[in-house]
């Protein structure tokens, strides 16, 4: 596939009110609670709320984790223990979800089947493998039917974990900024406005974008230096296609995975919700400031307004919108951008070859199918063997995008429309267009147990489109070829 291809699909598969920033060198303007594990583990008291915050400079009643719009930002290193106490002070039941992370789909770990009632806690405890993958994750609540009011509202937050692409030279060299994308839909008293059915039907989306709770920060690059930007698509509905207007970057990890090479983006970069992307940005043009675009993006809902009598959509995504200024700051030593990165393991042969078709219906009350089917809590969808790979072959048969996302374990993107993917990437969110197919290769590794797979179009998840995997424990080889 061509690289304008990839970095247009590979999306399609960021912290307080305050502006987040990673770890060890603050270049913006605010800075958010940033909460790094010592001593190999981390321990966090996290409470979700409704709060009356500041949000891009006007008062605005959200949820929120620790009354910060996004969450505080979680630093681990590979190999680290995580320990959450997780208190709900929301009116209705929530959980919570470790999106992307490589950990037990069970127990008191990535358990999305846990409820957590309201003046209610839950304890969460998981350990990191050593060799788990470098990457930007995240945090947001799981509970089926509550997810896309819970995440619209304000409830997610980032998590790093750190690894072997952390050790590059020139990564460790580079300045940092992790990005939250959100956006909210208030009235003029900053109350979260309900949406209307239709809108829900096809997923809500705001007119107020806003990156780590502020509008269009000014993020500070070193001249001659690196800057990585770490960019996170929280948002509930809204697909994102980005654009560094008059300045070069550099893909070189989507999701939790990293690239063999850092790839030149020579067109825009789409992340669909729960997309992740890791940039990197080189300060050898000349000093001036340089502005991050968000373009306009139809996935598929302007053909279905088309006739309708239902007004316009507040979130409707067409215009173009400055999310955030990259301003060269003093010279710094040169860092140049890497050369290699890191080699993508090997898969081994998958030994099955399923088909998930989406698309929508009407099955009861549930308006979003996957293989003619909404989602059921007590019935079993697919039942897969620990150790080995399965191929998926995902079909989109309706007129919008439908952002494919897998618990527990991270995939391969193999074909589009049939044609092979030049450069697989581990991924756990890919696009799949209207009318499009997707191929993936999807390794069952190192934890049994039953999680969920589903659309990202967080009120698609709520209306159906979620089918419930069972990982069962077998003699098979591990799926990752050595």
């Amino acid at each position: 596939m061509e690289r304008r291809r990839f970095l247009q699909y590979a999306g399609g598969s960021v912290v307080a009110i305050a502006l987040a920033q990673c770890a060890r060198t603050p270049n913006v303007q605010r800075q958010a609670t940033r909460l790094a594990s010592q001593d190999g583990s981390l321990m966090v008291d996290l409470t979700a709320t409704a709060s009356q915050l500041t949000l891009a400079g006007q008062s605005a009643q959200l949820l929120a984790y620790n009354e910060q719009v996004p969450g505080p930002l979680w630093e681990v290193q590979a190999g680290d223990t995580v320990q959450v106490n997780f208190t709900n002070r929301l009116p209705d039941p929530t959980n919570l979800h470790f999106h992307g992370l490589h950990i037990p789909p069970t127990g008191k770990a990535d358990n999305v089947f846990v409820s957590v009632p309201p003046g209610e806690q839950q304890g969460y405890e998981f350990t990191l493998a050593p060799d788990h993958p470098g990457g930007l994750f995240w945090y947001h609540p799981h509970l089926h039917g509550l997810v896309a009011a819970q995440v619209f509202g304000g409830l997610a937050g980032p998590l790093i974990v750190r690894g072997a692409v952390d050790q590059i030279p020139e990564i460790r060299a580079a300045q940092e900024a992790v990005l939250v994308l959100q956006d909210f839909d208030l009235t003029r008293r900053g109350q979260l406005r309900e949406p209307d059915p239709i809108f829900r039907r096809w997923g809500r989306q705001g007119g107020l974008i806003t990156v780590n709770g502020d509008r269009a920060p000014t993020l500070t690059m070193p001249q001659r230096g690196l800057q990585r930007l770490r960019l996170l698509n929280a948002s509930t509905s809204r697909i994102y296609r980005l654009r560094l207007e008059n300045h070069p970057w550099h893909l070189i990890g989507l999701d939790g995975g990293t690239l063999p090479a850092p790839l030149a983006i020579t067109e825009d970069l789409v992340l669909a919700p729960g997309n992740r992307a890791d940039v990197l940005v080189a300060g050898d043009r000349a000093p001036g400031t340089y502005t991050l675009m968000s373009l306009p993006y139809d996935r598929g809902i302007s053909a279905m307004m088309a006739g309708m009598e239902t007004g316009s959509d507040p979130g409707a995504d067409t215009t173009a919108t400055a999310i955030a200024q990259l301003q060269y700051g003093a010279a710094a030593d040169e860092v140049p951008l890497p050369k290699t990165l890191l080699a993508s393991p090997s898969l081994a042969t998958p030994i099955r070859r399923r088909e998930l078709v989406l698309d929508h219906g009407i099955d009861g009350k549930q308006s979003f199918l996957i293989n003619g089917k909404g989602f059921a809590h007590d019935r079993i969808d697919i039942t897969a063997n620990l150790g080995t790979v399965e191929e998926w072959h995902i079909v989109n048969r309706a007129g919008m995008d439908h952002p494919f996302h897998l618990h527990t374990n991270a995939f391969q993107v193999r074909r589009r429309n049939g044609n092979p993917v030049s450069t697989p990437v581990w991924q756990d969110v890919v696009n799949v267009k209207a009318y499009e197919s997707v191929d993936i290769f999807v390794p069952f590794n190192d934890f049994p147990g039953k999680t969920v797979y589903h659309c990202h179009i967080l009120d698609h998840e709520d209306q159906g489109m979620m089918g419930i995997i069972d990982i069962q424990a077998s003699n098979a080889r591990n799926a990752i070829a050595v």
